[in-house]
Parts: structure tokens; sequence; C-alpha cells
């Protein structure tokens, strides 16, 4: 099973002692259409004016803009993407409370959407960054670059394993799926959740670390907590369970 799922915008500072480089990341052989881009920000970032920093990191502080300006994706230290990112998902899926099988389990099935870095495993290994959701590099927009340089190697590493995609609709940009493949829809008081579904995304993300599951039988026969399958609509190539919250 593999489970594509969004970054966050919200950070941890965490430094390691590695810095940045070649073996940081999954799909080698498109490192330098990462680099690429990485550069290409790293350029933007030297000459932008403060509306743009303020544009392109989605904060309005001058201060903090002039830090993210400074800092060099290049040698800066990294930790793991999954602990990386600490918004409302991360919170919920509490990664570090897991046994190791079970973080072993996200590290090697989970691929995030980065914005600026493009799919990235949850183990791979990724400096403190900020690139608001939608941004461009002077005209540039990554989520159409990485979908072409890297959707090849998207299908080599999913192979004929099932899907369930969490991600926020925009990260639908970087990867189209070409297979049948699960997506999740959560319910509260006959509405759907959209903030929130955050939230649920992570908790889904934690069950089915420690299920595990290989097929869409063993997928339905978790008991998701305060979740219930109210209804499951199946269009084309996605099946959608549609979960009632119950809390």
């Amino acid at each position: 099973m593999k489970i594509l799922f969004s970054p966050s915008e919200a950070k941890s500072d965490i430094s390691g002692s590695i810095s940045f480089s070649d073996k940081s990341l999954s799909f080698p052989r498109n490192f330098e259409d990462r680099l690429s881009i990485l550069k290409k920000f790293t350029d933007f970032l030297n000459n932008a004016t403060l509306p743009e920093l303020q544009k392109v990191f989605g904060i309005k502080d001058e201060k903090e803009c002039t830090k993210l300006q400074q800092l060099n994706l290049f040698s800066s230290s990294t930790c793991k993407a999954i602990q990386r990112y600490t918004g409302v998902a991360y919170k919920y899926l509490n990664f570090d409370t897991l046994s190791q099988e079970n973080q072993n389990w996200i590290y090697d099935n989970t691929l995030i959407f980065s914005n600026l870095f493009g799919p990235i495993l949850a183990k791979d290994e990724i400096p403190y960054y900020k690139f608001k959701q939608g941004s461009t590099i002077n005209g540039l927009k990554p989520e159409l670059f990485y979908k072409e340089k890297f959707t090849d190697a998207i299908d080599h590493y999913i192979g004929n394993d099932l899907i369930i995609d969490l991600r926020a609709g925009f990260y639908e940009k970087f990867y189209t799926i070409k297979k049948e493949h699960i997506t999740m829809k959560f319910i509260k008081n006959g509405k759907v959740v959209s903030h929130w579904a955050k939230a649920y995304r992570g908790i889904v993300l934690r069950e089915l670390a420690k299920y595990q599951p290989n097929t869409i039988e063993e997928f339905e026969n978790i008991n998701f907590s305060a979740l219930n399958i109210e209804e499951i609509i199946e269009k084309k190539l996605k099946k959608e369970y549609v979960f009632k919250i119950s809390e």
C-alpha cells in the first residue's frame, strides 16, 4: 500500500547533523531536476523585494522574511520530512509515539508532495524552509514542473500497490493517479469538514501504519476511531469512502 499525503505550512526547526545533498532524497535519477528548481528558488530569493518575499513565504513580518531569505538550503541541516512538518495532520498523526515498526512503515510507504521539494518520502531528509502553497518562482509553477519530471518515477515507486490518496485537492496537481485508488471524505452533522479533514487524515495515516493493510478488504476492516463508513462512491478509477464522524 502507498499513501499520498500533503505537507504543511507549519514546520519544525529541528536541526540534524546532515546537510542537504543528493543522498537526502528519494528518486535519485531526478535529483538534477529537483536541484534546478531549488537553485531557481535561491536565485529568486537573492533578488526579491520585500513584497515578493512576503508573498512567497506567506508571512508579513519583515524581520522573519529577511531571516528566511538568508537561509541556505544547501548548507542547512536536515531532518526527516515526516518530522519537519508540524501542521494539523501531523499533530494528529503523532508520529513520535508510534512503534519503530509503524514508523518504518510510514517512512517507506508515505509519499508527501512538498510545494518546494516536490514528491518526497516520509523518510527523506529536508532542511527548514518556507514556500507558500500555490506560489510561483519567476512564473514557474513547481506543481506542474514536478508533475512533468517525476510522474514516471512515482508510477514506478507505486507499482502494483494499492493507493490511498489522503492529499488535499491542490496536491493532485503534482501527480495524477492512473489506476484504481481510494480517497476519503469526512462528514459531521451532515456537512463535509474542510479544515479539520486534515486532523482525520492524520488519524487515518496513524491507523494505517498500525494495521498495514494490503488490500481493500483489509482496509475496510480497520476500525478507525470515531469514524464510520457512511457510503462508498465509485467514480471511474476512484473509490471514495465517506466517513461519518461519530464523536
